[in-house]
């Protein structure tokens, strides 16, 4: 979509600083105290730079840095930059999950938008939920919004093996379980996995959504890949500065970048990319601020034969940074071909055809050839059955082949304490066929949904060689994880779904080909086994946890709020004096 055609808006600012009265002199009297001249005031665009940093999100830690960047650019273009605050989210430091408070933190930047005098605003994110939450806040504005994500880490190092951020911390964990690893060394491991400022180095769900938000059109070409700590970064956020006021100027809304087009986009990029399962309840969720049509299987739908370009860890070897210098997201897309959708709008003004014309693959390692994958069909999968009758997902790109279907005997935890009071209990019946399936890990359950759903094999398994399962739960895992997991069983065992009924021994069916996640139990015995069963005692009372509990939307619906879906515009009737 070309800025030409749009009309130029009238100033939403001028909604609090174009009055002559009184509710006019406190606007603009009390920002005059930061020292801002009278000019400013008359009709320039009020930028808001919506900042997640926090010391406790260390993946965000420098994104006040990068907030003076943006503000040069603001400045030069004519705008009058604002920084203001929101809750953030720190992956790897905050309890239970970050993701019960996903919606929390979508709820501030909705009403930190909404209620203060902002024309455009840049979304500064960069830890794995804070993108999607700030996305859908400012969704269900729709105002003129950019994304400038915080970059990731540089590559780490570990006597001369690389380490991937999460993806090595799995995989040297298990080696210790397995008596491969000595403690020492795996404690050594640390402060070389996490050497510089951004986020996890891996495609897990921070890189994903960097690349996804870059693939809809909502962030500046290669916002996704350059690391946190290469002075590009600090350009691109110069631009990025530079760029949103021109937007609100042609009054280039979220709404118009942020089409079906776009999520047919991402959906096929996060197959290219090897992207995050978690990428799946986040986009859904954003579509529903948007009232658009897009669900779960449109996933698998969009997803298939998409295949697998980039070999970045989880699914391959190389980090973030390798990708950059690959050519980073803007090769993929163009190289995935007739497969994205070139006529979709983005942030720069242009066509998505014509921002990654010039694009350019270096070499073959990183990125590969549209005629030499990595896999042929790497798209996430949607699995049902009477074990997820509103859906399931896999990640075949992750996942072992032999275990794509797979018949095997349930070994069956009720909760994540119970999995880890027992899964390493000598007396534990299991075996490599064994199914392990975890109950009480979903939306509501936890509540949260947790990171759990990549499961650690039991110890004897490991020191016999054994490196994957299957393993089935209503939870999710972290987007640097791997193996044959099944995820967000919908609806999840606290809801009521069949996940709570499944008891020690049934045997389970997986067939990811013909998209099946079956029980082996007759409908008579479910039923019965359903009039038996109780739900458990709410774990919270009062507070946050209580609203999530009673409103959170099962995963196949975005894990949502459901009177959070759809949004409230940008208008604000009454003054508050």
């Amino acid at each position: 979509m070309s800025g030409q055609h749009l009309s130029v808006p009238k100033l939403r600012s001028s909604r609090w600083y174009g009055k002559l009265d009184r509710d006019g002199f406190i606007h603009r009297s009390w920002m005059k105290s930061d020292g801002y001249p009278d000019d400013l005031f008359s009709g320039r665009p009020m930028i808001g730079i919506c900042s997640s940093w926090s010391e406790l999100t260390p993946c965000n830690s420098h994104l006040n840095e990068l907030a003076e960047y943006v503000k040069r650019g603001v400045w030069e273009a004519g705008g009058v930059p604002l920084v203001f605050p929101t809750m953030s989210l720190g992956e790897t430091q905050l309890l239970p999950t970050a993701m019960l408070f996903r919606n929390l933190m979508a709820m501030s930047v909705e009403e930190s938008i909404r209620g203060n005098p902002i024309d455009g605003v840049v979304l500064l994110g960069g830890c794995d939920k804070n993108t999607p939450a700030q996305l859908m806040g400012a969704a269900s504005v729709d105002l003129p919004t950019i994304v400038l994500s915080g970059g990731p880490k540089l590559s780490g190092e570990f006597r001369g093996e690389k380490l991937g951020s999460g993806t090595s911390v799995w995989q040297y964990s298990e080696a210790v379980r397995a008596g491969d690893m000595g403690r020492e060394e795996f404690l050594a491991a640390e402060s070389c996995m996490s050497r510089s400022k951004g986020f996890c180095n891996t495609m897990g769900t921070a890189s994903t959504m960097a690349c996804l938000v870059e693939a809809m059109g909502v962030a500046l070409p290669q916002n996704a890949a350059i690391p946190a700590v290469d002075s590009r970064r600090n350009v691109l956020a110069h631009l990025t500065g530079r760029r949103i006021v021109q937007m609100v100027r042609q009054d280039l809304r979220l709404s118009h970048i942020l089409t079906d087009a776009a999520f047919a986009n991402a959906v096929r990029v996060c197959a290219a990319i090897g992207g995050s399962t978690n990428a799946v309840v986040h986009l859904l969720a954003i579509a529903g601020r948007l009232g658009l049509g897009f669900g779960l299987d449109d996933w698998d739908r969009l997803g298939r034969d998409v295949p697998l370009l980039v070999d970045l860890m989880p699914a391959g070897e190389h980090l973030m940074e390798d990708f950059y210098y690959a050519g980073g997201l803007p090769a993929v897309m163009r190289e995935l071909g007739d497969l994205i959708d070139g006529t979709a709008a983005t942030v720069s003004g242009t066509a998505l055809a014509e921002q990654i014309a010039a694009a350019e693959r270096i070499g073959d390692r990183v990125i590969r050839s549209r005629i030499d994958p990595l896999q042929e069909d790497a798209g996430i999968a949607v699995l049902r059955g009477n074990l997820a009758p509103q859906g399931a997902i896999i990640k075949p790109a992750a996942a072992t082949a032999a275990l794509l279907q797979h018949t095997g005997r349930a070994v069956v935890f009720e909760t994540i304490e119970d999995f880890k009071s027992r899964i390493d209990d000598p007396s534990l019946d299991v075996d490599a066929d064994s199914i392990l399936v975890l109950k009480g890990c979903g939306p509501q359950g936890y509540p949260g949904m947790p990171e759990v759903g990549n499961m650690p094999l039991p110890r004897r398994l490991l020191e016999r060689g054994v490196t994957d399962m299957v393993r089935i739960s209503d939870a999710r895992m972290s987007g640097t994880a791997y193996g044959t997991v099944v995820l967000h069983v919908a609806p999840e065992a606290a809801a009521g779904g069949p996940l709570a009924l499944v008891e020690e021994g049934d045997l389970i069916t997986l067939d990811v080909e013909n998209r099946l996640l079956r029980l082996e139990v007759d409908e008579t015995e479910l039923e019965a086994r359903r009039q038996r069963w109780v739900p458990g005692p709410p774990e919270y009372h009062r507070g946050y946890a209580r609203l999530y509990i009673d409103h959170v939307q099962q995963a196949n619906l975005g894990a949502d709020f459901d009177f959070l879906v759809g949004s409230s515009g940008s208008e604000v009737r009454r003054e508050s004096h």
